[in-house]
């Protein structure tokens, strides 16, 4: 049964339009009864609906039997690692204001699966007889940043960090965190007001922050998405680091053997593996994609250009500020331009085509794409694959310049458009 809701990364609409607090209680009584009417964790981060769709949510876990433990503002990782029988956030991630979601995570801490996520979908209507309860937390933000620190922080004395919270889950915790490590923090989209999470600022938009670091003599400057389970950064010259950089430097810092990442990972990195003998698994993307991969092939480094970086030795999930971390430990002593230049960097051309409906793409787009890349040979390529988050179409572009990657992207998008109307 095709999954009617879920998208990559749990349920995600426009509130009061495909997102309402009536569907999101329906939810809280579907995952409660799905997970055995035993105790959910609940944090969100700071979009002016998250406090009305916690309460739906939690009336749904209780009107199941089922208690909803209730923590508020907290970062996605945060639930991850103190979960219960279910982890769940109240969250859209890097989407605008106007949006929000749910995210889950299983007594395990890990991400629902396809299957998970279709049963919980033919629970949406079922009755359940009431009788659970709805219970508040307060100390969840300490416990979680005692654990950071605790297994990840390093001594970051004489660095000066610029920080982006995006206005979002991360807001006050990263600068004291990193505060608490020795540097020496200057925060921009530290001041959350309900409309303002994700808007100019954050791992969606890195302006911000470079103008900041260009102007101000800093180090590096470290930026999270709403939810705090992305992280971008950019260089001590105000320059953007995306995922694949920051993941190639750890991967050479870490040592690893081998690393998941998705089909939108650069060419470059993929070169750079190859040439230290570091196997590459390649998956949908997703990072719940990436973090299966890695169970199933014993992995503990994964992540996508996005900003999705996965560390698995002492978490269970992404997290922004762990990366962050790992990306200080691992630049230290050395400016991050210098860190991150170890890849090289193929130019991409991204469009996002609008799209009416979900599901797949037509099987004649598809094989007219792989006939494209086969052409290619390796040299470029092109990827064409739909949103799990939003009604668009995507279409990258990969080439040895940027010219090349321009005009290949701009063909693919007309082929697109034609076969889509």
């Amino acid at each position: 049964m095709a999954r009617q809701y879920f998208g990559t990364d749990g349920v995600r609409g426009v509130v009061g339009e495909t997102l309402t607090a009536d569907f999101v209680e329906r939810l809280g009584r579907a995952t409660a009864l799905w997970s055995g009417r035993g105790r959910v964790f609940v944090g969100r981060d700071t979009r002016a609906s998250g406090p009305e769709l916690e309460e739906a949510f939690a009336r749904g876990v209780a009107s199941a039997g089922a208690t909803a433990v209730l923590a508020g503002v907290l970062p996605t990782p945060a639930v991850a690692l103190l979960r219960l029988d279910l982890g769940v956030v109240i969250s859209a991630s890097h989407n605008p204001p106007e949006y929000n979601g749910v995210k889950f995570f299983d007594r395990d801490g890990h991400k629902l699966t396809d299957a998970a996520e279709e049963e919980i979908e033919a629970l949406l209507d079922a009755r359940a007889e009431g009788g659970g309860e709805v219970d508040h937390v307060d100390v969840a933000g300490e416990s979680y940043l005692d654990h950071v620190l605790d297994r990840f922080g390093t001594d970051l004395s004489g660095l000066t960090i610029a920080v982006d919270c995006a206005n979002g889950a991360y807001s006050g915790l990263a600068p004291q965190a990193l505060e608490q490590l020795g540097a020496e923090v200057t925060a921009i989209g530290n001041e959350p007001d309900g409309t303002n999470i994700n808007a100019g600022c954050g791992a969606t938009d890195l302006r911000a922050l470079a103008e900041l670091v260009r102007s101000g003599g800093f180090d590096l400057g470290i930026a999270f998405d709403g939810d705090g389970d992305r992280m971008l950064a950019v260089d001590e010259r105000g320059e953007p680091v995306d995922g694949d950089q920051i993941l190639a430097v750890l991967a050479l810092d870490l040592g690893v053997d081998g690393v998941a990442v998705t089909t939108m990972t650069n060419l470059g990195f993929h070169r750079l593996m190859e040439e230290r003998g570091i196997r590459v698994v390649v998956t949908d993307v997703g990072d719940r994609y990436v973090l299966e991969a890695l169970w199933r092939y014993g992995l503990l480094l994964g992540g996508e250009q996005s900003g999705h970086l996965i560390w698995l030795d002492g978490h269970v999930t992404g997290d922004g500020l762990v990366a962050g971390l790992l990306l200080c430990k691992a630049a230290r002593g050395r400016a991050l331009s210098e860190a991150v230049a170890v890849m090289p960097r193929f130019p991409q051309v991204m469009r996002n085509l609008p799209r009416t409906g979900r599901g797949p793409l037509p099987g004649e787009l598809l094989t007219h794409v792989e006939t494209v890349n086969a052409e290619l040979d390796g040299s470029a390529r092109v990827l064409v694959r739909p949103s799990g988050t939003e009604p668009v179409v995507r279409v990258l572009a990969e080439a040895e310049t940027l010219e090349e990657a321009e005009e290949l992207c701009a063909r693919i998008a007309a082929l697109v458009t034609d076969e889509l109307g």
